[in-house]
């Protein structure tokens, strides 16, 4: 198998690496952890004998005894969603176990003593991705009363929810742990990540990434207050998307209601029991007065510019990477902004699952830039700063984490940790190399790739033709805050 001979080196390659990062970590005060630069290489040969699984990477075993777990989309005559499937008693979450095995230093084995054991509620994740054969899901660890429990997960901090990424869609099986792990190198927050193999009820289900979902933690994930008690302050995110299932969550704001973004935003955190409705109005009417500002002819001005409420840096660096990477649904769709009292709004990347020429046909030709369409970035653009700033930004960040030669080596050596994983997930799902899958995936049928050597090809191509036309015309978006064609915003 290909990479069983690469992972024969990995040791040497992690090592350089290591050396390598290490220079490009120096200033990051964070340490992002990438699991495949610190995680030992599997033992050679197994006790096992092959009798049952056996694998180098962390393994996680979820039982539901039987009960189906819910979220399947339910759809009408015409393949139009009218709901989603609950449980027996009507909850949108499942009881269920959890056994993680994750100790760094041995292989891993459906027989071995659990490093964390726990009762759970889980469910079915994602939007489009709920349609996909290979499930994600949504995971609490909880109590035996089912109260929510906080647990360390594979040398991640502890939190009680987590999401488990299933890559389908994303054929080379990489693009959320490599981009959220580069992400999180440069920007305030990018959430945390490790690959696993997954079994459920007894079928193996192939290779996923536990994934930290966006929220606050204590000493982890997003550095945001909690609710004051007796007040309406407190630390929030909000995403824009298609909604919360939960009606209370979801809030009109000003880009609404002013029909300059036809999305839904919902307050993610704080959660449905500590949210009042002086909070709802309270975060729906300060996002609103941001946007009004950034809407008016005082979007630049020293008195109600856009940056005494935006983390202007932050905005910068979300625009380049999602422009690098051609990850359109940014700032329309899975779409987050989190802000502290008395803070700025940041944005934090999520969802790169469909990113480098894997999505719809339009949204392919690295040749082009979209970013500016999206509904901040609308009026962002016209500012002469923020435009500067992007090509300022651009420029530091070709020369380190969006090179060539540092993404190249990236995708190599995640690919030679993964190792065998990467077949033992195609016993499972080769089938979407299939032709007759193509209805399901990418349209139109041309664009769906083969092989998972094919995949791996096609992205590192997107990524030498993207780079070097950005490197060409990336002066080009000075267009968009020239004075010629914004005269009316500026008084």
């Amino acid at each position: 198998m290909k990479y069983r001979l690469v992972g024969i080196m990995a040791m040497a390659i992690m090592l350089f690496t290591a050396c390598a990062a290490s220079a490009l970590n120096s200033d990051n005060p964070k340490n992002r952890i990438h699991q495949h630069q610190i995680a030992r290489q599997p033992e050679a040969g197994c006790s096992c004998n092959g009798e049952e699984l056996c694998t180098h990477l962390p393994l996680v075993i979820i039982e539901t005894e039987g009960q189906e777990i819910p979220g399947e989309p339910i759809t009408d005559e015409n393949r139009e969603e009218i709901g989603i499937t609950t449980t027996a008693e009507g909850e949108k979450m499942l009881a269920a176990q959890i056994s993680i095995m994750s100790t760094d230093d041995r292989n891993h084995h459906p027989s071995d003593e659990p490093d964390v054991e726990s009762d759970i509620l889980i469910s079915i994740r994602g939007n489009s991705s709920r349609y996909f054969n290979k499930k994600g899901y949504l995971i609490r660890f909880t109590d035996d009363q089912r109260n929510y429990q906080a647990k360390e997960v594979m040398g991640m901090a502890p939190h009680y929810e987590w999401a488990l990424h299933g890559p389908y869609l994303d054929k080379s099986l990489i693009r959320n742990y490599m981009w959220y792990n580069i992400a999180g190198e440069f920007m305030d927050y990018a959430p945390n990540v490790r690959f696993c193999e997954v079994i459920v009820n007894g079928d193996y289900q192939g290779l996923y990434v536990m994934t930290e979902t966006i929220t606050n933690g204590e000493d982890c994930r997003l550095n945001i207050s909690e609710p004051i008690e007796g007040t309406a302050n407190t630390g929030y995110v909000v995403r824009l998307d298609r909604g919360s299932r939960t009606p209370m969550k979801n809030i009109e704001t000003f880009t609404n209601y002013a029909l300059r973004n036809y999305q839904t935003f919902n307050i993610e955190y704080p959660r449905s029991g500590d949210l009042t409705p002086e909070m709802i109005q309270t975060i729906a009417q300060d996002f609103s007065d941001f946007e009004k500002s950034l809407y008016s002819y005082d979007y630049d001005t020293d008195d109600y510019g856009y940056y005494h409420d935006i983390d202007v840096q932050s905005f910068v660096d979300y625009f380049i990477l999602n422009e690098f990477t051609s990850n359109y649904d940014a700032g329309w769709l899975s779409t987050y902004l989190y802000r502290d009292i008395g803070g700025k709004y940041r944005l934090v990347v999520w969802d790169f699952n469909s990113n480098c020429d894997n999505y719809r046909a339009y949204a392919s030709d690295p040749r082009r830039f979209e970013m500016q369409h999206n509904v901040w970035f609308y009026m962002l653009m016209k500012d002469e700063y923020f435009t500067d700033q992007i090509i300022r930004r651009y420029g530091e960040l070709r020369e380190s984490y969006l090179s060539d030669e540092y993404l190249n080596r990236y995708i190599e050596d995640v690919l030679a940790y993964l190792g065998d994983a990467v077949d033992r997930n195609f016993e499972v799902w080769g089938n979407t190399f299939d032709p007759e899958m193509d209805r399901f995936l990418l349209q139109p049928a041309q664009r769906n790739l083969r092989s998972h050597e094919e995949a791996v090809r096609q992205l590192k191509q997107f990524i030498k033709v993207r780079g070097a036309w950005m490197d060409e015309n990336i002066e080009v978006i000075r267009q968009y805050s020239h004075e010629s064609k914004n005269k009316k915003f500026n008084h």
